[in-house]
């Protein structure tokens, strides 16, 4: 069964429940000395506020809103209900109003503990249910399909395609026809040859007009878009997308959409929406646009877009655009484009920007800032005093980085025979600077 935790105790949502915990034990304490303290006309507003409390960072300590989310809640309230008891079977001595001990009230202990066992035995009968495998269903109807845009990501070709529902929530599509996924990025156009069935996680309509549906296709992408086998290594996946679940992380920045929860963490701050309450923290940037996922379901090859943030994932490479930071990795083999441009191999690694730039092939080392270049290579270390030097080497790394970035993307991967007689000239070069 499928359960996204946000178990970080870095994340907002569970410093909150601390600090609400803490708010709560200090409330109790105040109310145990209102009668020193002078605060006796405020009783049951401190009383009303202490149950409040309770329930709201039992609700907040909830460990996963899917897969197990209708008992989670369950049990957090179950849990709130059990405490509210507690404290009013012992506040009865302690000074708590008729407002909680007459006849007539609604609040009891004895109340607070019935619903505290009824909601566990509800939590522990929804816990089975919860059990049950997630169905995503490809209904058996089709629709004409004729290529479809997402802004700088277009999906083009003909085919058919089926609904993907989840109960009675569209969550996608699943297309049966020739296609050609294009993404536009700072590197270029991406293109790629998909093979049917493709699944579009997508709130958007993409369909034309109903057309005869092949009960063949049906059956096989059923089988297929089981979430289970799709996404088996879900644990250390960086892009998830079930239509309701979506899970992105990537280049210091983490999106995470479920039933009822919304988190957005980025290196300005955090964002936790749980149902209607939003709580925040510094400055955090929203993506403007919903999840957009296509993915081929018999193949490794996945995009997915959120915001201005794309991912893709192929058997040879993954690709991550930030706004105009562009990471490429393929096996051990890392290109970055940005203000810091930087390519790393094994015991090869580049990178130039802000004024720096350090190369480090083999058992060669050169780096150069502030007007000043250091060279090792051969056991001996050179350093050269020299502005002119220094925006040499500067401008020597990114045309290697450039260069070799060109046949990384292109497939071909590094050439070290090319890198080494690059860095041999620089270093050639550089010598003259050392008469």
């Amino acid at each position: 069964m499928y359960g996204f935790g946000f178990g970080e105790e870095r994340s907002l949502r569970f410093r909150i429940a601390e600090y609400l915990k803490a708010l709560t034990a200090l409330l109790i304490i105040v109310w145990l000395f209102k009668g020193p303290l002078k605060l006796e006309k405020y009783n049951d507003y401190m009383v009303y506020t202490i149950i409040v409390l309770i329930f709201a960072f039992e609700l907040l300590s909830v460990g996963k809103w899917f897969g197990v989310t209708i008992s989670g809640v369950v049990f957090a309230l179950a849990k709130g209900a059990f405490w509210t008891s507690v404290f009013l079977f012992f506040g009865k001595w302690l000074g708590l109003s008729e407002t909680f001990t007459g006849e007539n009230t609604t609040i009891t202990a004895g109340t607070m503990f019935a619903y505290a066992v009824v909601l566990t035995i509800a939590g522990l009968l929804l816990a089975k249910f919860d059990e049950r495998r997630v169905e995503w269903k490809v209904e058996k109807k089709a629709y004409e399909f004729s290529g479809a845009s997402f802004g700088e990501v277009k999906l083009n070709g003909t085919g058919k395609a089926y609904p993907v529902k989840f109960g009675r929530k569209p969550v996608g599509w699943v297309i049966d026809g020739d296609l050609t996924v294009e993404a536009e990025t700072p590197i270029g156009k991406i293109t790629r040859k998909l093979l049917s069935p493709v699944a579009v996680w997508t709130s958007e309509k993409i369909a034309g007009k109903k057309t005869s549906p092949d009960p063949g296709f049906v059956k096989r992408a059923n089988e297929l878009i089981n979430p289970d086998r799709i996404y088996r290594d879900k644990n250390k996946a960086s892009v998830v997308d079930l239509g309701i679940v979506k899970v992105y992380e990537g280049d210091g920045f983490e999106y995470v959409k479920v039933p009822f929860v919304e988190v957005i963490s980025t290196p300005a701050g955090e964002e936790v929406k749980i149902g209607p309450m939003r709580l925040r923290e510094g400055r955090v940037w929203k993506p403007k646009r919903d999840m957009l996922t296509i993915r081929e379901l018999t193949n490794g090859f996945q995009l997915t877009r959120v915001g201005d943030r794309l991912t893709i994932q192929t058997e040879e490479y993954t690709i991550e655009v930030s706004g105009d930071r562009v990471t490429y990795r393929s096996g051990d083999e890392t290109l970055s484009l940005g203000e810091t441009v930087s390519l790393r191999s094994g015991d090869i690694s580049v990178t130039v920007g802000r004024g720096r730039a350090k190369l480090r092939i083999e058992d060669v080392v050169i780096s150069a800032r502030d007007g000043t270049v250091r060279i090792r290579v051969g056991g001996k270390t050179h350093t050269i005093e020299s502005r002119e030097a220094c925006s040499l080497v500067l401008m020597k790394a990114k045309e290697i980085v450039e260069e070799q970035g060109v046949e990384m993307v292109e497939g071909l991967g590094i050439d070290r025979a090319k890198l080494n007689a690059r860095v041999k000239e620089l270093i050639d070069e550089l010598m003259r600077y050392l008469g």
